[in-house]
């Protein structure tokens, strides 16, 4: 189980749907931040640096995909975990896997049980 300093950031441009997990997560003890885009989750992602950071993949201005790529090549948040939360087709996602932009992915609609799942497994993996 995390412990409760465990910072995770929650990217999503949907408002409610950000709040919503964050406050879901934060029952379970997570330290979470809150991005409501690609960009925002660039800026936060480095000044903050957190363990875990939840990318919804569908944002406009700066996609999942592009906010996810440039985490990983920033020194100061190449090593952080991402995961690819989004409704998108999961084989669209996964060959980003392979590229390295995220170190998982969990369909949105699923229970919140596999999030933590691979939150927890994430985390004890760094």
């Amino acid at each position: 189980m995390t412990s409760p300093s465990t910072r995770v950031l929650v990217v999503d441009d949907n408002v409610n749907a950000a709040r919503a997990l964050a406050a879901y997560l934060e029952l379970d003890e997570f330290d979470c931040r809150l991005a409501f885009g690609g960009i925002e989750a660039i800026r936060v992602g480095i000044d903050w640096r957190p363990h875990v950071v939840i990318m919804d993949i569908s944002m406009p201005q700066c996609n999942g995909f592009q906010a996810a790529m440039a985490l990983r090549q920033s020194e100061h948040t190449h090593d952080i975990a991402i995961i690819a939360f989004t409704a998108l087709d999961e084989a669209e996602v996964r060959r980003h896997l392979s590229d390295h932009e995220f170190d998982g992915y969990c369909q949105k609609g699923e229970g919140p049980v596999r999030l933590f799942e691979l939150i927890n497994q994430l985390v004890l993996a760094v």
